[in-house]
Order: C-alpha cells, then structure tokens, then sequence
C-alpha cells in the first residue's frame, strides 16, 4: 500500500528510512575512499626508518575505518558451544579418546584429560571431514580462483573461507565456529601504546610490516567486494569490515596446520577442530597426518593425569614469532631466539671476496642470524659469518682456497689473533648497543610484570623480558670468552 502524502511527498517513516539509506550510502562512499588511502599508504614502499610514521598514518585511517564499519555484536560465551560441539564432532566421525574441552586459567579454553594418558597414547582423531580448508569448505571461493592474491597466499584464502562460513545463513561448520575465539592476542589487535611497548626490539619491524600487509589485504578485498558480483561478494559484500577480517587471519594465524590434499599431490593449510583448541608446550611433535585412514592424529607428547590440560607442540619457533603470529609469549622456550640482523657492505673494498667465501659455507651476505638462549648463544653459522666479515685480504684470499672451509665453523679453528680478536670486539660492541636500545633495563620489566597489567601490554614485556635474557647471556659469554 502506497503510504505517500497525498501530494506524492515522502511521508515521515518514509523520509527516515530514506535518510537512513543515504547514511549508509555516504558511510560506503566515505569508507570505500579511505580504502583507496590505505591501500596508497600500504602498497608504497617505504624504507626501514619511516616504518613507525607509515604504521601510525595506517592507524590513523583504520580507526576512521573501524567507526563507520558496523558495530560488532555481542557473541555468546565460547563456553556455552563446547557441548554442541563435542556432539558435532562425534556425529562426524571423530574420535576424542578420553578428552574433552575446558577453560584453564591464564589460557581461557584448552584440552582437558578425561582419564590418565600415557606417553605416545593416541588421544585424537579427526576425519578430512571435519578438517576445515577451502577443499571442504566455502565452494563458493571457484568464483576467485583466479584472484592473483588468493592464488599466492592460501592462507589468505583460508581466511576469506571462514569469513564465509561464519555469514551463511545455514553453514555445516557453525558449532566449530562458535567455540573458535572472538578476538585474539596477535599484533592485528595491538594499538599504537601497545606497539610502542616494542620500541628498541627487532620484533617491533616485524610487527608493524604484518599490520601493513592485513591492512593492505583488507583495503584489497573491501573493493573487490564492493565491485564484484559474484558469489563470495553476495556474501561478504555488506558484512565485510576490517575488524572481521582481524578475526579471520588471527584465526588463520594461531590454528592453521598443513595436511597433504586428498590425492597426496600438495600440501594443503587447514584448519583441525578439537585438535587447534590444544595449547603449546615445549616438546617434541606428536602430531601427524594418517593418509591410510585419511585423518589428522594426535598422540601424547608425555603423560598427562586426569584433569590436566593437555598440550601440543607447535614446533621449534621463536617468542617473536610467536608473538608476531599467535599472539602469545613461551618464557621457558628453549628454541627461543634473538634474530641479528649482519650483512656485508656493498661499499666494503673486500666485497667480492667476502661474498666468495661466504657463499663456498652456504651462508647469506645479508641475512638474520640467531643469538640462541643457554650456555652457548653463538651459533656456528653466526661465528663463521662473524670471523669472514673480521678477514683481511690474506685470510680471504687463504679460506678461499682451502678445502677445509668448513673448519670456520668451528669454536677451536685455528685463526690469525687478529681476527678472533675483531670478532670479539664487534659482538660485544654489538650486544652491548642493542642491550642500550631497549628504553626499559631488564630489572625494570621483571618489576613490571610483579604489577597488573593490560593482556597485550603484558605480552610485550615479557617479549623484551626473553629478548634481553637472551642478549645479557651472550654478553656475559662474549666477556668470559675475551678474558679466556
């Protein structure tokens, strides 16, 4: 029925919902153009130093972004959908020998040990089923299978399956994706305070290039959406904001494993129910895929005791790692790291021969090297990259040609003093500057960490916490190894 005035005019419910419709108009228009911006300020390049001003203008436009996008609703508590999970997993043929999910302090939910484990015990197995990729999962994604950055990054693609998943009205996947977390602890969700707490860190870098290339991504799919009509943009199209795609790749980042695809032919990223809700544990991997029964299994990585949680082992990776990718810090990590970036000097006047003798020990003229935690910090590779980048003419010349190159490598090799003596002085030169370039001493943030403190901000101390460890003992290493 036609609810106009009589003179055609629009009458008043009419005119705020017209108004409505042209606010939402103008909010598209105002965000697809910020879009346009960030997608400017990401895609330049920019140099290592404008890295902090490049991220603060990003921001800057996210923040705009974020308040015309819709507000986010309130979901209903992860705990609540473990139930209804659990039967989902049952029904679809997993087997979960004797454990369950439960919320453990200081790690919100987690695996909980039904009855006693012993070690190499079988405690899961999940079908390809129930594996989430985009080989099971989103079919709609046929429609960007040429998409050029869909092809590059399956991870990415992963993402946007969920994203799918999640805004269909009826989806298969609805009691997993009800229990996954609705925001995470990765630096997608750090601001520019939380940032600035890794000032003087090499893991500061990292950080702020992931969150120019998500931002990137975002500003990416927000207009491919917006212009396109196919199916994923019939989905995504007017649900789509930046702080759901933070949600995807959070979740991407901190779940995601690779599993051989059906045919055996590629490795494929997905994403295993039941089995992602494990948390880490420094051990050895107790996780593989059954191409026989074609199902992911997970066995005990030592015994557990009804009651406790149970953990996996992500595998050996670094705290920064950690942090920059699932959004937590391991302090006892034993395949902890400090990334040392060296190179050799395109101006060095001994380049050539430098790079000859690097490349005859397999070692990169520019690359990150590893000052390790323990008893011994400095690595073989690292000591062998320090005393060529120490040589002079002669040893070059001598190293070169010898067929023992390998010999570098080794603590007890015999070198001119000079050179032992140049590789000294440079690493505790070194140590020392990048001990200095912490605003914060390491006595200062174990005071710190005594206090209450915001989750993130926390993560960040105690990110410098394992850094500075890390660094103090190689310093302490280096002065022992000079007096000596």
């Amino acid at each position: 029925m036609d609810r106009r005035n009589s003179d055609g005019s629009f009458t008043s419910e009419e005119l705020v919902l017209y108004q409505r419709q042209l606010t939402k108009l103008e909010n598209r228009n105002v965000i697809n153009a910020l879009c346009q911006r960030l997608f400017i300020l990401c895609f330049n390049s920019v140099c290592e130093t404008q890295l902090w001003n490049n991220y603060v203008e990003i921001s800057t436009v996210l923040e705009k972004v974020k308040q015309l996008e819709e507000m986010k609703t309130e979901s209903p508590k992860r705990s609540q959908g473990i139930g209804r999970f659990i039967n989902w997993l049952k029904q679809n043929g997993a087997n979960v020998y004797g454990a369950s999910v439960a919320e453990f302090p200081g790690y919100d939910l987690g695996l909980k040990a039904e009855r006693n484990f012993l070690e190499n015990e079988l405690i899961l197995r999940i079908p390809r089923e129930l594996i989430f990729s985009i080989h099971n999962a989103a079919p709609e994604l046929v429609a960007l299978q040429n998409d050029p950055l869909l092809q590059l990054m399956p991870q990415v693609a992963l993402a946007i399956a969920l994203l799918i998943e999640k805004h269909k009205e009826y989806s298969k996947w609805k009691p997993y994706l009800d229990i996954l977390p609705t925001t995470y602890t990765t630096v997608l969700y750090m601001t520019a305070a939380d940032m600035n707490e890794l000032k003087g860190s090499p893991t500061l870098e990292a950080a702020l290039k992931q969150c120019r290339n998500i931002a990137r991504q975002y500003a990416y799919f927000n207009k491919l959406f917006q212009k396109n009509n196919n199916a994923v943009s019939a989905i995504l199209r007017d649900v789509f904001t930046y702080e759901k795609y933070c949600w995807a790749v959070s979740t991407v980042m901190t779940r995601q494993n690779i599993i051989p695809s059906k045919d055996g032919s590629l490795m494929i990223h997905a994403l295993i129910p039941m089995w992602d809700m494990c948390n880490h544990e420094d051990s050895k991997i107790t996780t593989d895929f059954n191409a026989t029964l074609n199902c992911c299994e997970c066995y005990a990585l030592r015994d557990f005791k009804k009651a406790e949680q149970i953990f996996i082992s992500y595998g050996p990776r670094t705290n920064s790692d950690f942090f920059v990718h699932s959004g937590f810090v391991y302090m006892d990590n034993e395949q902890d790291g400090f990334k040392l970036r060296l190179g050799i000097s395109k101006a060095d006047p001994l380049h050539k021969e430098r790079v000859e003798l690097l490349n005859k020990l397999d070692l990169p003229a520019v690359g990150e090297f590893l000052l390790k935690p323990g008893t011994e910090p400095i690595s073989d590779t690292l000591l062998a990259f320090l005393r060529v980048f120490s040589m002079r003419k002669e040893e070059l010349a001598h190293w070169i040609q010898s067929d023992r190159v390998n010999d570098l490598k080794h603590m007890d090799c015999a070198l001119e003093t000079v050179v032992e003596e140049n590789v000294k002085k440079f690493l505790l030169t070194r140590l020392q500057l990048l001990i200095a370039n912490y605003p914060t001493t390491l006595k200062e943030d174990l005071q710190l960490l005594e206090t209450t403190l915001p989750r993130i901000k926390k993560l960040a101390i105690q990110l410098r916490v394992t850094e500075k460890r890390i660094l103090q003992g190689a310093l302490e290493y280096v002065q022992q190894w000079i007096k000596a």
